[in-house]
């Protein structure tokens, strides 16, 4: 038996390529991301999921309530889902990250670099992994909608595909996308990556 993951990151907000988000509050969806969560929700609604978890953030609920009330499924929140947090860059518009060497040093040393009073990759990855193996044993057979962040569940896929985390940049994880991860006992596959809504 295995365990089905929807890793679905939050639709699209005014801050998407503007500023460095992170755990701002008061970050919610935009017009285009109300629709594009719909549209979502719609279009998971034809095979509903048995659960709906999502990171606490605004964004993550908002996108995760349009999937609820479109497949009927009520929506759970854990932290281990939570944005990376980014310390000081939070907030902070990628015209003035260019000009922060810290920020290169981010880009360039991924698997070991950590933001200026925030997290490392490491410690991002080992909070999902850790949350979805503790699913996989606790409710088997079943398909669950993780509503999350991208570099969550690009840290994830790295973890499945036995990446290392300088790869992370290798591949993109858009708004409103869903990329399905089977698990079980013998560990976890990624069936698709980055599902559209096209």
């Amino acid at each position: 038996m295995t365990t089905t993951f929807l890793l679905v990151r939050h639709a699209v907000t005014a801050d998407v390529d503007v500023r460095m988000s992170g755990r701002r509050p008061g970050v919610p969806l935009s017009a285009a991301g109300v629709a594009q969560a719909a549209a979502l929700g719609a279009r998971l609604a034809v095979r509903p999921p048995d659960a709906i978890i999502a990171s606490p953030l605004e964004r993550t609920c908002e996108t995760a309530g349009a999937i609820g009330r479109a497949t009927g499924v009520p929506v759970e929140t854990d932290d281990a889902l939570l944005e990376i947090d980014v310390g000081e860059w939070t907030g902070v518009g990628f015209d003035q990250l260019r000009t922060d060497p810290r920020w290169a040093t981010w880009n360039a040393e991924r698997a070991t670099a950590r933001c200026p009073g925030g997290e490392s990759m490491a410690e991002v990855q080992a909070r999902i992994v850790a949350l979805m193996r503790r699913l996989t044993a606790e409710r088997v057979g079943a398909t669950i909608a993780l509503v999350t962040h991208s570099d969550l569940i690009r840290a994830s896929v790295c973890d499945t595909l036995g990446l290392g985390l300088a790869n992370i940049h290798r591949f993109d994880i858009d708004p409103a996308s869903v990329t399905r991860v089977v698990a079980g006992e013998w560990g976890a596959r990624v069936m698709s990556m980055n599902e559209g809504l096209g």
